[in-house]
């Protein structure tokens, strides 16, 4: 029922100034919802004084049910709001509350995330076509496999750690798969990926570089 109070702003960055001012302009007092990457709330409020926003940053997964959805309350917004934003975006997914400073590293992470994933999912359905399996099969056992490990974390509650080790038996296949992920700077290129979305994400948020480095450390 509270999503029925609700305006959702959809629309690329450089677009949502307009698509505020005609929400603005329209009135009421609906809650304005802004999916848009480094629009902050205080640009928002600027724009739609008086009314309740919060920022939002979904991801494409939604398409499936699957969102992973960070969001951070305006100045103005309450606690209905916060169950309204939980309503609708915990509908296609996961919801979680953050600080406003913390939606770029949302956006770096679950929000650029699946592109990411995909790619490993890519590569893992490369491997096993080079390993000599027809792709569509290497695609499915891909997928699949990726699927399945990410719902052995949700579900159990174990480190990612602890479930790989679980995983990677003393002189195995595992371990030497593993041991070439790490030659190949696996793991700190995937932080960089991170990294380097929510970096982009400040950018285009209108943050100063020198914030970004000294602040952000990024």
């Amino acid at each position: 029922d509270h999503a029925k109070d609700a305006v959702i702003l959809a629309v690329k960055p450089h677009i949502v100034h307009d698509a505020a001012v005609d929400v603005a302009s329209a009135g009421g007092g609906a809650l304005v919802i802004s999916i848009a990457a480094g629009v902050t709330i205080k640009a928002l409020e600027e724009v739609l004084p008086g009314r309740r926003v919060v920022r939002v940053m979904p991801n494409t997964p939604c398409l499936v049910g699957e969102a992973a959805t960070g969001f951070a309350l305006g100045s103005l917004a309450n606690d209905k709001d916060r169950q309204t934003v939980l309503e609708i975006f915990g509908s296609v997914g996961k919801a979680m509350e953050v600080t406003e400073t913390l939606l770029n590293a949302v956006t770096g992470l679950s929000g650029s995330g699946p592109a990411f994933v995909f790619q490993f999912i890519e590569a893992l359905s490369d491997g096993g076509v080079r390993a000599g399996l027809p792709r569509n099969v290497a695609t499915q056992l891909a997928a699949q496999t990726v699927k399945g490990a990410a719902e052995m974390v949700l579900e159990t509650g174990k480190h990612p750690g602890q479930l790989k080790d679980g995983v990677t038996s003393p002189g195995g296949t595992t371990i030497a798969g593993v041991e070439a992920l790490e030659k190949g700077s696996f793991r700190s290129t995937t932080i960089s990926a991170v990294t380097a979305a929510a970096r982009r994400s400040m950018q285009l948020g209108g943050i100063p570089e020198e914030e970004i480095i000294h602040k952000y450390n990024l």
